[in-house]
């Protein structure tokens, strides 16, 4: 069952309830990794990743991420495009090499634990993942 090894996953890998949290976009409903979580996972299984730039504009960027774990190798991309307030774009920073990069980083290590198979994402995948942050008024 899905549930009982992403349960293993999250004691494995020592992740907190400030780790993950879920992000309800439209009528679809996602489990996500913060930045620290993913750190966490990548330091715990010693992840190395090389980068190399495949595309690389001002407005636009292309990373593949080679990641090793162990005997284990995955090759994987993560890209960001600059749109202003998203429209034609997939963010809104003009960082679209550290967007990309952080993209790729999160799917390479993901995918190398399982957390991909399940479902999972990372926050730096997508702009639509952030956690959201609700100010209180005082």
């Amino acid at each position: 069952m899905n549930r009982d090894k992403l349960k293993a996953l999250y004691l494995k890998y020592e992740l907190t309830a400030e780790d993950i949290f879920t992000k309800d976009i439209g009528n679809s409903s996602f489990t996500i990794i913060t930045r620290q979580g993913i750190d966490k996972i990548q330091g715990i299984e010693k992840i190395d990743i090389q980068y190399e730039a495949i595309k690389c504009e001002p407005n636009f960027a292309t990373i593949k991420a080679k990641a090793t774990k162990d005997n284990a190798r995955i090759e994987t991309f993560g890209s960001a495009l600059k749109g202003d307030n998203y429209k034609d774009g997939n963010c809104n920073s003009w960082y679209v090499v550290e967007m990309a990069e952080k993209r790729a980083m999160s799917r390479a290590v993901l995918k190398l634990t399982g957390f991909y198979e399940l479902g999972i994402f990372g926050e730096d995948e997508s702009d639509n993942f952030k956690k959201t942050i609700t100010i209180k008024k005082q």
